[in-house]
C-alpha cells in the first residue's frame, strides 16, 4: 500500500475518532461523531509481529494461524468494555452498537485477557 493512501485512510478515520485521555485506563478512542451499529470506524495499521506486547492486536489468518499487527495508528489506544461497542473483523473495526458523540470506543479483549 502506498503511503498516500495510508494517509487518506487515517485522516478519514480521525474525523470519527479521536485519542485523549480515559477514564478506564491511559489514553482511549473516543467517537468523534456519532457512529452507527454496523459502521466501519477504521483499520488497525501497523507492523507485523511474533511478540505479544502493548499495542498488539492478534488475527486469525486464512490458514488459522495467528498473526500479530503492533499498532501504529490511533486504534492502539483501544480499551477494554464490558460491554463493547465495537468489534473487529480482521483488522477493519466496526461499531456493534451506537455510540454518541464523546462516548468511548471499546473493544473486548477476549477471554486470554480476561484470564491474566
Amino acid at each position: 500500500m502506498n503511503e498516500g493512501t495510508r494517509r487518506e485512510r487515517e485522516h478519514a478515520m480521525l474525523e470519527r475518532i479521536e485519542v485523549r485521555v480515559s477514564p478506564i485506563h491511559g489514553k482511549g478512542v473516543f467517537a468523534r461523531r456519532r457512529l452507527r451499529a454496523g459502521q466501519f470506524i477504521g483499520r488497525f495499521e501497523g507492523d507485523p509481529t511474533t511478540a505479544n506486547g502493548t499495542y498488539v492486536l492478534w488475527l486469525i489468518d486464512e490458514d488459522g494461524g495467528e498473526v500479530g499487527i503492533r499498532g501504529r495508528n490511533a486504534l492502539r489506544f483501544l480499551n477494554h468494555g464490558d460491554p463493547e461497542n465495537a468489534e473487529f473483523v480482521d483488522a477493519n473495526l466496526f461499531a456493534i452498537a451506537n455510540i454518541q458523540p464523546g462516548a468511548e470506543v471499546m473493544i473486548d479483549y477476549g477471554e486470554a485477557w480476561r484470564a491474566d
